[in-house]
């Protein structure tokens, strides 16, 4: 076997190969290679094959070793059987098969996920990969970490197994943990040897088994981090992407795409696991793939259970392994009404710090959570908390957690609202304040609104479903504006009728104001008639002048939009002189718009532009300013004055950018194709419309003159 090493080396050199080619051919590393050529390790017949073939040396090579190596047993390949439908993981799989078998500084490799995302058939599939470059075998492991019903092999036993795969007689096995460790070091001293250690719950139930041979490799699975290897190479799995669930599922199924194959892979959450079980329900016969998405739908936990397999079960055992503190924020996280959720609103829910609370749920991979600090729920881990975790935690217990996050989130979203929207009118709302706001200005707290609204929006209903009115009808008051701006219509609806149900008389004026703007929005005229009215007439009860007159002004708005513009300017004009009075400047400025809109309607475009340049001039926001420069445009639109009008609708796109408004620049877009067809111009006129249509904003004719122009 000495002459192996020079022969190998000459005729690689001879063939023109680098170590490194040589390596990519015979699939072991080029470390590996260089130790052998300079007969510092041992080859067995097998491997030696490999380079014959690669170097078509004719069996000359072979030739150099014996057909078993002195005092050497053959290799031993326990790796489970392939699965046909193993699918997708090619970047998972290749990364891991190279760092096995292509790396000299990675001795260990952890492949770890949640239960159910097939940590164990990428590990397998890894290891056949990569055992050729494995000559004295690929032993695998099931340590029992996390088997229902099952004790999790100790280190001692472990260890005892594989002495006895190494073909260490029973009676010649150590006692103690450090004897058979002893003894393992000097049995795959030399050795090229593969471990694949499955199902493992702690680096301590492994760290005595990791051998010290520089050649042999250890693959790890777990639904923890294990964090404590820390000389290890870590591969998270995550979930299928939707092309590989996809083909999971018809693997199983002998279904193919479709768009209910789509809704029930996306229902199981893209977890591995759950695709099985849902598939293999099909394939079962008594289900037809529309009765098995509405049971998914219905009942998503029940539904992935075979009756031998379940996706609860297998999340089970994760959770009761936890210690009882964790197992209480497990279950408060399910009360928060958004899958990702700040770590500042889980302590809230605690009603204490849960940063080492969260490194442990997220090293058992109930959570995830990211280096900022944000914590994500799977859908299906939310599920089975809610159902499970949640369920052994008391009312009260529940109550005052949500009473926690509704105070906390009605100070952030109070302190966003100040800096976005400083001219504002809110109600006084008495809520502390965070001690550390997650955005510095204006822009950061915009962007923070945007980021949070849907978890917001949810904090609405749990305070009204966790006996907090008051603040239920607060929140959605102050998320009115933000809504407003993004037009953010289903949410505003949804937020504002559970508000409606737990505002008190005083309240109720405000809120039904709120969603008659909603409905104006809309183009649903009568609806918001109806909510205007209503308003007036609860403000006038509960003798709020301010709103009362909110509502008035409210009401000619709609008045212009159902075509009685000479009625809009008349209420608008009383409702201007209370608001001058009042020194409610930015609500002058929104009614001198309204004011300027219906006069352009009547024809009156002197006085329609004086009033719109007044309210540019009171104009305190950019998009504010934004505002008032469309509507500048479209009276000059109307008035033929087609130069001031593409002026006017130019400068409001550059607003439009600096001001973050979407609508306002689909407005101004709109109006420069507006602007084109009017000059006889088709070709600029489709551009224009276009790039407004590219935003995906909705412009309602029936409330937006510019929209009411291109459909003319």
């Amino acid at each position: 076997m000495s002459e192996l090493g020079p022969e190998l080396r000459r005729r690689r050199e001879s063939t023109g190969l680098s170590l490194s080619a040589l390596a990519e051919l015979v699939h072991f590393t080029k470390g590996y290679l260089s130790k052998v050529e300079n007969g510092r390790a041992r080859v067995n017949r097998g491997v030696a094959e490999a380079y014959d073939k690669a170097l078509g040396a004719g069996g000359e090579l072979c030739a150099l070793v014996p057909e078993e190596a002195p005092g050497r047993d053959p290799g031993i390949v326990g790796l489970p059987g392939r699965t046909r439908h193993f699918v997708g993981r090619e970047a998972e799989l290749a990364a891991l098969a190279t760092a096995l078998s292509h790396s000299d500084d990675v001795r260990v490799c952890v492949v770890h996920g949640m239960a159910g995302a097939g940590k164990t058939a990428l590990a397998v599939a890894a290891a056949r990969r990569a055992a050729p470059g494995f000559p004295d075998g690929c032993l695998f492991f099931d340590l029992h970490g996390h088997t229902p019903g099952v004790p999790e092999l100790s280190p001692a036993e472990g260890l005892q197994q594989l002495l006895l795969l190494l073909g260490v007689p029973g009676d010649q096995v150590p006692p103690g943990v450090d004897g058979r460790a002893n003894l393992v070091r000097d049995k795959l001293s030399g050795r090229r040897m593969l471990l694949v250690l499955d199902n493992v719950r702690t680096a301590a139930q492994i760290l005595p088994l990791i051998p010290a041979e520089p050649a042999c490799r250890v693959l790890v699975t777990s639904r923890g981090r294990l964090p404590a290897l820390d000389d290890a190479w870590h591969l998270p799995v995550g979930m299928l992407s939707r092309a590989d669930a996809l083909a999971l599922f018809g693997s199983i199924s002998g279904r193919s795409g479709g768009d209910i194959t789509g809704e029930i892979v996306g229902l199981c959450g893209f977890l591995p696991l759950a695709i099985r079980i849902a598939a293999a329900r099909l394939v079962a016969g008594g289900w037809s793939a529309e009765r098995l998405r509405d049971r998914l739908a219905a009942t998503t936990l029940a539904a992935l259970d075979d009756g031998e397999r379940s996706v609860a079960a297998a999340f089970t055992v994760s959770y009761e392994a936890l210690p009882a503190e964790q197992r209480r924020l497990f279950g408060l996280l399910a009360l928060h009404p958004a899958t990702a959720i700040d770590s500042a609103a889980a302590a809230a829910l605690a009603g204490s710090e849960v940063d080492t609370l969260l490194d442990r749920l997220h090293d058992a991979h109930l959570i995830t959570l990211d280096a900022d600090g944000l914590v994500d729920l799977h859908d299906l881990m939310r599920a089975f908390a809610a159902r499970y975790a949640l369920a052994g935690i008391s009312a009260g217990e529940r109550a005052s957690a949500v009473s926690r996050l509704v105070e906390y989130t009605a100070g952030l979203l109070v302190a966003a609202d100040e800096l976005v929207e400083p001219h504002r009118f809110r109600p006084e709302i008495d809520c502390p304040r965070p001690a550390r706001l997650p955005f510095g200005d204006a822009d950061d707290a915009l962007a923070w609104l945007r980021a949070w609204w849907p978890a917001i929006a949810g904090v609405v209903e749990l305070a009204g479903q966790y006996g907090r009115p008051e603040r239920c009808w607060q929140i959605a008051f102050v998320l009115r504006a933000f809504f407003f701006r993004d037009k953010l219509f289903e949410p505003w609806l949804r937020t504002h009728e559970c508000a409606l149900k737990a505002a008190g008389p005083g309240a109720a004026g405000l809120i039904l104001n709120n969603l008659g703007m909603a409905y104006v929005e809309l183009g649903e005229l009568d609806r918001a008639a109806d909510c205007h009215r209503r308003a007036l007439a609860r403000c006038t009860e509960a003798g709020d002048e301010r709103g009362a007159t909110d509502a008035l002004s409210s009401l000619a708005w709609v008045r212009l939009y159902q075509g009685d513009p000479a009625a809009t300017v008349r209420d608008l004009t009383a409702s201007l002189g209370v608001y001058r009075a009042a020194g409610r400047t930015r609500n002058v400025a929104i009614t001198l718009r309204g004011i300027a809109l219906a006069e352009t309607e009547l024809g009156g475009f002197a006085d329609a532009l004086e009033h719109a340049a007044e309210a540019r001039r009171l104009a305190a926001l950019p998009v504010e300013t934004l505002m008032a420069v469309n509507c500048l445009a479209w009276i000059h639109f109307r008035a033929g004055d087609l130069d001031a009008a593409e002026a006017h609708y130019r400068e409001a796109v550059e607003l439009a950018v600096l001001a973050v408004s979407d609508y306002e620049r689909a407005r101004a877009l709109t109006g420069l194709g507006n602007v084109a067809a009017a000059r006889g111009e088709p070709a600029a006129a489709a551009d224009h419309w276009a790039a407004a249509d590219a935003l995906g904003v909705r412009l309602e004719p029936r409330v937006l003159g510019e929209a009411r122009a291109r459909r003319g």
